[in-house]
């Protein structure tokens, strides 16, 4: 694994999901030395950090909207 925790920060939900993917595959297959092994799962817990931070992210976007949405209904259905 070439990727740094530096280039994190650049990637995206999906390309996090992918990568995550590949190592779960490579380790599930075997046939890795145990210091292969602990570098893939160290990369795997970095991913799945990255993709749980997008999932959060886009979580509090979702409620904030759905909040404002409800706080829009709220004083439309006081002035009718």
């Amino acid at each position: 694994m070439t990727t740094t925790k530096t280039d994190e920060a650049g990637l995206g939900y999906e390309q996090a999901r992918d990568e995550l993917i590949e190592v779960v595959r490579r380790l599930e297959a075997g046939g890795t030395s145990l210091e292969e092994s602990l570098a893939l799962w160290e990369r795997g817990e970095e991913l799945a950090k990255v993709c749980r931070r997008w999932l959060d992210g886009a979580r509090a976007r979702l409620d904030a909207a759905l909040s404002e949405e409800a706080a829009e209904e709220g004083e439309g259905g006081a002035e009718g």
